[in-house]
């Protein structure tokens, strides 16, 4: 029905007709990657739950960056990578082979963080562990890299070697034979006309 009140060619016709908004989600990607997701997020709140036997702590740290000057280059990298497979899982999760990068990317970080910085807080609650902003910060940033090298790239080339549909065939629907019917013919044989002079009469004996 458009917006005039008519209805359009198909309603009239009978036809229906179906909207499918899912139909660009593949499914064996978003379970591959349900499940991924699922078995990394297990790994990273047993990395960051677990209790440190430690004889102190830094205070917390609130401040961006500020932790770099008593942080190693290990314990860095260690950072970035703590989530950096998000930056893949995450879009494997959606299933979405043709969708667009930005929107893609703004997706990612924005999960992402929600879920360092949910992970910060409960690490913070561990005994050994501190509130630290820069956790956060590394562990955004290392599912960027991730997602950035790696997602476009892989869209481009699943997209690639995908099957393309093929055109639908025309079914032509065909009834049971039907008998032709012979008519009978019949001869109409036309009436005599009636003579226009009368007969002679025999004479009289």
């Amino acid at each position: 029905m458009q917006r005039d009140g008519t209805r359009t060619r198909d309603e009239r016709s009978g036809a229906r007709t179906e909207t499918r908004p899912a139909a660009g989600v593949h499914r064996p990607f978003r379970l591959a990657g349900l499940a991924g997701l699922a078995l990394h997020l297990t790994l990273a709140l047993w990395l960051v739950l677990r209790p440190l036997p430690v004889a102190w702590v830094y205070d917390a740290n609130l401040t961006p960056l500020a932790s770099l000057r008593s942080s190693t280059g290990w314990q860095v990298v260690g950072e970035l990578l703590l989530l950096a497979p998000l930056g893949v899982l995450l879009p494997l999760a959606g299933g979405r082979i043709r969708a667009p990068w930005l929107p893609s990317f703004l997706r990612t970080t924005g999960v992402s963080a929600l879920l360092a910085t949910g992970l910060e807080f409960l690490s913070s609650w561990t005994p050994g562990h501190v509130l630290n902003v820069d956790h956060i910060l590394f562990a955004v940033l290392g599912v960027m890299a991730a997602h950035l090298a790696l997602v476009p790239g892989l869209r481009r080339l699943l997209r690639d070697h995908r099957p393309k549909p093929r055109a639908p065939r025309a079914v032509v629907l065909t009834g049971p034979p039907v008998a032709a019917t012979v008519t009978p013919t019949r001869t109409v044989v036309p009436a005599a006309r009636p003579r226009a002079y009368a007969e002679p009469t025999p004479p009289a004996g």
